[in-house]
């Protein structure tokens, strides 16, 4: 029997499988050469805890274990309003963020079912990663993202933006 992934809002019950979570993506990141995203004790609890208040932390489990978080977050995001050497591949329809993706090294196409998940709620995605975050950049172009440009983060740090919008075809 296949090992079932369930994919559901994350509760204050599962902080510990989610910092957990949360640590082993950060030592994937200083592995792969990404020492400048996730310092500092971030994502915190306290930015988990806000996912969770907004209703859009979410965790995945396997054999009822944590594998994975993610925070898929209505529009507007603030820090998307000014885009530098780009534009949004649409900037008229409300969209959904994708934020905090994290997993166990252990797990695969965690971004795959999160993508897949996020794409049933909303047809256009917005996300943005640290620059060097190929791990990331790698995942967002082989699941259709477009480069769209640069933003920058409310302390002022740099992120590389891109957007996925789905079109339904009608018959």
């Amino acid at each position: 029997m296949e090992n079932q992934r369930i994919i559901r809002i994350a509760t204050p019950a599962d902080m510990v499988g989610i910092m957990q979570v949360m640590d082993a993506a950060k030592q994937i990141m200083r592995k792969s050469g990404n020492f400048y995203q996730w310092t500092e004790g971030y994502p915190s609890e306290t930015v988990i805890i806000e996912d969770m208040e907004k209703e859009a932390g979410y965790v995945i489990e396997e054999c009822k274990r944590i594998v994975a978080y993610f925070a898929f977050l209505p529009s507007p995001e603030p820090t998307y309003d000014k885009i530098y050497d780009g534009e949004w591949i649409d900037d008229e329809q409300p969209y959904h963020v994708v934020h905090r993706i994290a997993s166990l090294p252990d797990v695969h196409t965690i971004f795959s079912d999160i993508m897949n998940y996020c794409f049933i709620h909303d047809s256009n995605i917005r996300i943005d990663t640290h620059r060097e975050n190929m791990i990331m950049q790698h995942n967002l172009v082989k699941h259709g993202f477009i480069y769209c440009g640069i933003i920058y983060l409310v302390n002022g740090d740099e992120r590389l933006a891109y957007q996925k919008k789905t079109y339904m075809i009608v018959t």
